[in-house]
């Protein structure tokens, strides 16, 4: 029995963790990117996002300055002083550059198209008050996480 499960691939403990303070660096702007920056400022007071451009539901939440828009494309640069990253660009090539400049500076990265570069996975969040629900497939089935998500907020 105990073979057996060394074979199967391991579950992510859940973990919850004070992210208030850190300083979160977001690269991308489109619909993965948004639905990530819409709960990280549930969370999170220093969030940076850089993109040439950001979804229409984004824009309203720059404005009223719950983060912070770099309106360009990314550099390495960007990554000065950041202590959590997510690359979430539709340029799967540059979000595993950036997934791997973060593990050699020792940054926490999310590598939104691969999940084998994730140093964490994001999960479904519901929040309700102080109470707080992550939900997570192991990157493997959004859509479960989504109905479960559903579910949830519909109880």
């Amino acid at each position: 029995m105990m073979e057996q499960e060394n074979e199967m691939e391991k579950a992510y403990f859940p973990m919850f963790v004070d992210i208030s303070k850190m300083k979160i660096l977001v690269v991308g702007g489109g619909r993965i990117a948004a639905r990530r920056i819409k709960s990280l400022c549930l969370f999170a007071d220093d969030i940076m996002v850089v993109a040439p451009e950001i979804t229409a539901e984004l824009k309203p939440l720059a404005e009223s300055d719950q983060f912070r828009w770099l309106q360009k494309g990314y550099d390495d640069g960007d990554l000065k002083g950041r202590d959590m990253v997510l690359a979430a660009t539709n340029d799967r090539a540059l979000n595993q550059h950036i997934g791997m400049v973060c593990r050699n500076r020792k940054i926490i990265v999310n590598v939104a198209d691969d999940k084998n570069m994730c140093d964490f996975f994001f999960p479904g969040i519901v929040k309700k008050d102080e109470l707080v629900i992550g939900i997570t497939a192991g990157g493997k089935n959004h859509e479960k996480v989504k109905e479960i998500k559903r579910k949830i907020m519909e109880w």
